[in-house]
């Protein structure tokens, strides 16, 4: 059977094909390879340039230029040729520094450095490198851009909404009103500090061999700084520095920044539910487009499949977050290679957060705001004004005022006549009797629209 978006085991790469498709240069077998080389070039760049080991001189700027080059032009013929040598050596890693020794051989001065080619390495010095480099750039090109793009769009909504007041429900049951850019503005405020502790987790690395302790460099090298090169070539790379490793990086930061994304998708959970409840109540409509389908049997279905997509996708986003964030900081004495195919599932856990967002972002997009039936719900629900009167009276000094207004409203509709009736009778001053006599429910909204104006 070819492989298609048809033929596709997993809907990533099938159904959501082209929804997921950015992630491809941060997540595939091609750009995992890519990245290898490129810390293999990097490790031999440093020790040609910066260890003074005296067999290895520095090198010219062609030979540079050629190992630049390597990495920039890495191309998926390049990919695949290492697929081959893999298949022969059984063993991905080793696979790379094949395929630099082949790619190098015509150059008199790289073949007589070729031995330094992933010296003093194990694997997993190539490997934590590359994983840390795509999951950062993955974060930081595609990831956050969507949420960023969805952040904007609650706020155009805060912005425009802050004022359209929208009767609240606790427990599902009516309550003290707000407006719907205020609801829009808790989600805005809350992402946005999400967002910043998914941006802010530096991720780390190490590149110290076999159990952390450059024993084989000491060996080969005891007079050079071996920490020192390490370190360098680590933070050259945009990473932190790890300096105490057993044969693998710990994988904490990782696990920090995936417990970050997964609490950010927790937010956005909430949204997609929310959201979903206030199309449910009539509180927003969906822009019907032109084609669309809402039901096979009826016809007159608009359903809100956006924010279900996006919910369901984010649930699977973050069970898989959740597992790698548990799974990746554990590892049995100095080295088991249960991370090893574990961290292959990153990009799914990715693609499926991505998914998320777009859908989220495209829901988003269809809402149109119902206020002829926002302001229904509010004139149907007089009793929430119990809350300020009472508040009042308490002021004021009247006694038993929460017992007085419960026994008014609590479990019953209440008419604006009959609390009306009920404050012109309280002993209050006159300013405070007219100031509750003005109150509506469309009116009693706090400091609501300063506060959503304010995101």
């Amino acid at each position: 059977m070819t492989l298609s978006p048809l033929t596709a085991l997993s809907p990533l790469d099938g159904r959501y094909a082209a929804q997921a498709a950015p992630l491809r240069a941060f997540f595939s077998e091609a750009a995992l390879i890519r990245h290898r080389v490129r810390v293999e070039v990097e490790w031999l760049t440093a020790l040609a340039a910066e260890s003074g080991v005296p067999e290895l001189r520095a090198l010219s700027p062609a030979a540079a230029e050629t190992l630049r080059a390597m990495v920039a032009e890495f191309a998926d013929t390049h990919a695949s040729r290492v697929k081959d040598i893999e298949a022969t050596t059984n063993h991905d890693v080793k696979a790379i520094e094949y395929w630099i020794r082949e790619r190098v051989r015509d150059q008199p001065e790289l073949v007589a450095a070729s031995e330094f080619i992933h010296f003093a390495c194990t694997s997993e010095d190539i490997n934590n490198l590359a994983y840390a480099l795509m999951i950062r750039d993955a974060r930081d090109q595609v990831l956050l851009a969507r949420v960023d793009a969805v952040v904007e769009r609650l706020a155009e909504l805060a912005h425009a909404h802050a004022d359209t007041a929208m009767l609240s429900r606790t427990h599902g049951q009516p309550a003290t009103p707000t407006t719907l850019g205020k609801e829009m503005a808790n989600y805005v405020h809350r992402l946005r500090r999400a967002r910043e502790t998914v941006a802010h987790v530096r991720l780390t690395g190490k590149i110290n061999g076999a159990v952390g302790n450059y024993n084989a460099h000491v060996v080969a090298y005891p007079e050079v700084d071996w920490e020192r090169v390490a370190r360098g070539v680590v933070e050259r790379l945009g990473l932190e520095f790890n300096p105490y490793t057993i044969q693998i990086e710990p994988h904490d930061a990782i696990a920090e920044l995936f417990d970050a994304i997964a609490r950010l998708n927790t937010v956005l959970v909430d949204l997609d539910r929310d959201v979903w409840g206030y199309i449910s109540l009539g509180y927003f409509r969906q822009r019907v487009v032109a084609g669309e389908v809402g039901s096979s049997t009826m016809p007159h279905k608009v359903n809100p499949i956006d924010f279900e997509n996006s919910e369901g996708n984010l649930g699977i986003a973050n069970a898989l977050l959740r597992h790698l964030a548990e799974k990746l900081p554990v590892s049995r004495w100095q080295r088991d290679l249960t991370d090893s195919t574990v961290l292959r599932n990153v990009g799914v856990a990715f693609g499926h957060s991505l998914l998320g967002y777009v859908a989220c972002l495209r829901g988003l997009g269809k809402l149109e705001v119902a206020g002829e039936r926002l302001a229904a719900d509010l004139e149907a629900n007089w009793e929430v004004l119990a809350e300020p009167i009472q508040t009042v009276m308490r002021r004021y000094g009247v006694p038993g005022a929460y017992e007085q207004l419960k026994a008014l409203t609590r479990g019953s509709r209440i008419s604006r006549e009959a609390l009306a009736g009920f404050v012109a009778e309280l002993p209050i001053p006159d300013e405070a009797r007219q100031r509750l006599l003005a109150l509506t429910p469309a009116s009693y909204i706090g400091r609501a629209a300063e506060l959503a104006r304010r995101v």
